[in-house]
């Protein structure tokens, strides 16, 4: 069951993607209308790059949407998910913007150009500050909501941010060097391409595993047991397994009890370590608890 917590966690962060979109889209705009004017390819490109880093954020905010919902008759575990498969998609959306970027700038290499006008720098000036703010504070909603797809989103800024720096060091080169460095420009946007691709694969690991149920950090494993082994009549634990959904954890963890116990005192030591833990341990939707007998299993765990 999704807490309050986690479903204001969700709706806040997606209220931050779609600012994101909305930046996005009048920086792309601003972009590659100052590219067009002042003869900067680069500019171009990275103002292709930020329309569809405005994808990626409407993306983010659809799955933190989703993610959002309570679980249902088909989703018993909830909609979690979607925050993962969200990105999953800007990790290849970056990716995509890579290859789509180095073929586009090794073709203007190839192709004889003027050199960019000198207000092009002054725009991406303006663009890297923007763009540096938004992965900072991006970033930092997806740490303290353990959001997956608003950090790969965070990354989809940065990764703006060097593309327009990029730019900015490609058109210095051309406008101080002169004749012969018109081209300048486009070396510094395949160069940031190379940039992106490693912050679209940085991303991507990750979700994938998380998509995979792959086992969370191992601090939350012991934090879980400390606050189980702490229970009164709880004698060690057999198994303990976390996976993440969305913002949140589910866990299934055996316990060893007194085997002469009766049912009714095993149950109640049941709902007491699953208590405990979703009381002390951060962002753990559920525990199911499985009462074993002491001597059927050992406390090192599996």
């Amino acid at each position: 069951m999704t807490s309050p917590n986690a479903s204001s966690d969700l709706l806040g962060g997606s209220r931050l993607a779609l600012l994101g979109a909305l930046v996005n889209s009048l920086l792309a705009c601003v972009k590659i209308l100052t590219g067009i004017l002042g003869n900067s390819y680069a500019l171009i490109a990275d103002g292709m790059e930020s329309t569809l880093d405005i994808f990626s954020s409407f993306l983010v905010w659809a799955g933190l949407r989703v993610a959002s919902l309570p679980p249902d008759d088909t989703h018993p575990y909830g909609h979690g998910k979607a925050e993962t498969l969200a990105a999953i998609g800007v990790a290849l959306l970056l990716l995509a913007t890579a290859l789509i970027l180095a073929i586009k700038s090794v073709r203007e290499i190839l192709t004889p150009h003027h050199a960019p006008e000198p207000f092009t720098l002054g725009v991406l000036l303006l663009v890297i500050a923007i763009k540096e703010y938004l992965f900072r504070r991006v970033l930092h909603k997806s740490s303290e909501i353990g959001s997956r797809a608003m950090a790969s989103d965070a990354w989809h800024h940065r990764a703006d941010a060097i593309t327009s720096l990029g730019a900015f060091i490609g058109i210095s080169i051309a406008l101080i060097g002169g004749p012969g460095y018109e081209c300048a420009d486009d070396y510094a946007a395949l160069l940031a391409c190379g940039v992106i691709a490693m912050n679209g694969i940085r991303v991507l690991g990750p979700a994938l595993n998380e998509a995979m149920d792959t086992a969370p950090d191992p601090e939350i494993e012991r934090s879980i047991r400390a606050v189980a082994n702490a229970i009164e009549g709880v004698e060690g634990i057999e198994k303990c397994r976390v996976r993440k959904m969305g913002l949140e954890f589910y866990v299934d963890i055996h316990v060893l009890v007194d085997g002469d116990l009766p049912v009714r005192a095993g149950h109640s030591i049941a709902h007491a370590v699953k208590d405990g833990v979703r009381s002390e341990v951060r962002a753990i939707a559920d525990v199911l608890v499985h009462v074993e007998p002491a001597d059927h299993g050992t406390a090192t765990g599996e």
